[in-house]
């Protein structure tokens, strides 16, 4: 997979692609990324990438173009293609006022071939690159960042370890937070059930290791007790119990099993004692 990033700064992307997994799949060649710099699709001897606003306001905004000629230079499908079912490239505008970043949205993107991000910079970006240059806008939370840099590296970062081979377990990132469409592993008839289970949507259960005491606080008994069926509900309830605090929005859209509703309904009133 090939990761293509737009920037004025450029060795912005010096240290945080150079570390862990990124690191590992650019050097196995899972990955490629390349890094163009705005400023040399410019024309005047100052090498202008923004401009005042039309109507006034504050601050500056990104010119459309230089950012339309450096994504042209690089060959990408037209972008009607790249809005189709079945498109292997896409470009993407890092932008508060985007899509949300979710992991739904990142494995959407790991099936890709290409993906080129523009990051945005000053008050933003002319919209004219947003309506017919980009075929995503995507947002990484709701707060802004001085630039669109912070966010291509998150992106780049969860997209890569969905890939395969990523990951030194393949599993791992099937019971990570936030994942969807993901059930418990399945098992041979006779085989004991597996301690472990996919996330689902919900926020991953909480994890313990050694020492099995530490200052006085000891790993919950049912991890130790080698029941495998109690351990996979433990999580499930621990799951369920760390959504419900935390994000409970995630619980709506959630479709939940019969387990996890009698295990929500526990919860639910443990809550209102």
């Amino acid at each position: 997979m090939k990761f293509e990033i737009i920037t004025i700064f450029p060795d912005f992307f010096r240290g945080p692609l150079d570390y862990g997994i990124v690191r590992r799949a650019r050097e196995a060649g899972l990955i490629d990324i390349a890094i163009h710099d705005l400023r040399a699709f410019t024309r005047d001897r100052h090498r202008t990438v923004d401009d005042r606003p039309f109507g006034g306001g504050e601050g500056m905004v990104l010119k459309p173009e230089p950012i339309f000629e450096c994504v042209e230079s690089l060959k990408v499908a037209p972008r009607q293609e790249r809005i189709g079912e079945g498109s292997r490239g896409s470009v993407v505008l890092l932008s508060p006022q985007g899509r949300m970043f979710t992991q739904a949205v990142a494995q959407q993107m790991a099936v890709l071939d290409r993906v080129v991000f523009i990051c945005g910079r000053y008050e933003g970006v002319d919209e004219r690159v947003a309506e017919s240059l980009a075929d995503r806008e995507i947002s990484v939370g709701d707060f802004v960042l001085s630039g669109g840099e912070l966010g291509a590296a998150i992106v780049i970062d969860t997209v890569t370890r969905l890939l395969p081979g990523a990951l030194g377990n393949a599993a791992s990132s099937q019971q990570e937070s936030f994942t969807m469409g993901v059930a418990a592993p399945a098992r041979a008839e006779g085989e004991p059930p597996s301690s472990t289970c996919g996330s689902g949507g919900l926020l991953d259960y909480a994890h313990y290791t050694r020492p099995a005491e530490f200052r006085g606080m000891p790993v919950p008994e049912v991890l130790v007790n080698g029941n495998h069926e109690e351990i996979r509900r433990w999580r499930r309830r621990c799951a369920l119990q760390k959504t419900l605090r935390n994000r409970p929005d995630l619980l709506r859209e959630e479709a939940l099993t019969q387990e996890d509703r009698r295990l929500l309904s526990e919860l639910e009133a443990e809550c209102k004692r």
